[in-house]
């Protein structure tokens, strides 16, 4: 059966997996080095840092996944060979309603991702010039309108 769970640090390496798929199918404006300097980063850092839940098909493989913190959604990836499956729809709707995600920053450079937040009703709040590693990653701010937010 195909459902959201809660993450185990054994699904890391293949959460790391699909995070570096989707990032490579969606976020061109990265260069190679700043993929694989980010790579060690989410796989010891960031998936712990965040309360992170795994759609799972009905074989048990992780499609996508979603982590949250502070009722901001901080990462959601979707094994790029999956989009446009509803998956990324699921796991917003789970941040949403179960973990009480109201906001997120996007890269303003992705705007399949841009246009998939504001279709699932997230407004821009504002704009960063430089990403959460400081590099010149424009990020837009959005959120679900009438939440009060504050900036990552």
């Amino acid at each position: 059966m195909n459902a959201i769970h809660t993450a185990l640090p054994s699904d890391y390496d293949r959460i790391t997996e699909v995070w570096e798929a989707s990032v490579r199918a969606t976020h061109d404006f990265l260069p190679d080095p700043a993929i694989q300097a980010l790579r060690p980063l989410i796989r010891e850092v960031y998936l712990a840092a965040v309360d992170l839940h795994v759609y799972r098909d009905a074989a048990g493989r992780i499609g996508g996944f979603v982590g949250v913190a502070e009722r901001r959604v901080e990462m959601l990836f979707v094994d790029p060979h999956l989009r446009g499956s509803g998956i990324g729809k699921r796991l917003l709707r789970h941040a949403i309603d179960v973990l009480g995600a109201t906001a997120l920053d996007v890269n303003e450079q992705n705007p399949q991702a841009v246009g998939f937040y504001r279709h699932q009703g997230f407004v821009i709040t504002g704009r960063s010039p430089l990403d959460g590693q400081g590099q010149p990653y424009p990020l837009l701010h959005m959120a679900l309108p009438g939440t009060t937010t504050s900036p990552s």
